[in-house]
């Protein structure tokens, strides 16, 4: 359960991060999809800032993706605690800063950000119950 939660939060943020990189301003205005534009009401645009957070994100994926494979214990401790740093961060600048988001957009944004901590902290709890 936890390799597959491991790859699974992987792919996400490999998934998000691959088109900030390559398409920055693609990403820009259209995160998450679907008609929201969650990224683009915090302007002004800045390629340099797109690329930055895309690369970020697509880091960690690769780092869990590592710790998927591997299954070594403080490896998988060392990236989870390195995403919710991450997380915990990005959800708190979004907390308290929405830029034009409102009603169901930003509801949506900010429970997303906080299922990003929740999700790397269950996983750091089940990596922490194994073996013990």
């Amino acid at each position: 359960m936890l390799r597959l939660g491991l790859a699974l939060l992987a792919a996400f943020h490999l998934v998000w991060g691959l088109p900030a990189i390559v398409a920055p301003h693609w990403f820009f205005d259209h995160f998450p999809g679907a008609g929201h534009r969650w990224t683009a009401a915090y302007q002004p645009y800045n390629e340099h800032l797109m690329t930055d957070v895309g690369a970020a994100a697509f880091t960690l994926g690769v780092l869990l993706a590592i710790a998927a494979v591997m299954a070594d214990r403080r490896v998988t401790n060392v990236v989870l605690i390195g995403v919710l740093v991450f997380s915990a961060l990005h959800l708190g600048y979004h907390t308290a800063r929405h830029g034009t988001l409102s009603g169901g957009d930003l509801l949506a944004s900010l429970v997303s950000l906080v299922a990003g901590v929740l999700f790397p902290a269950f996983l750091l709890w089940l990596n922490r119950r194994r073996n013990t």
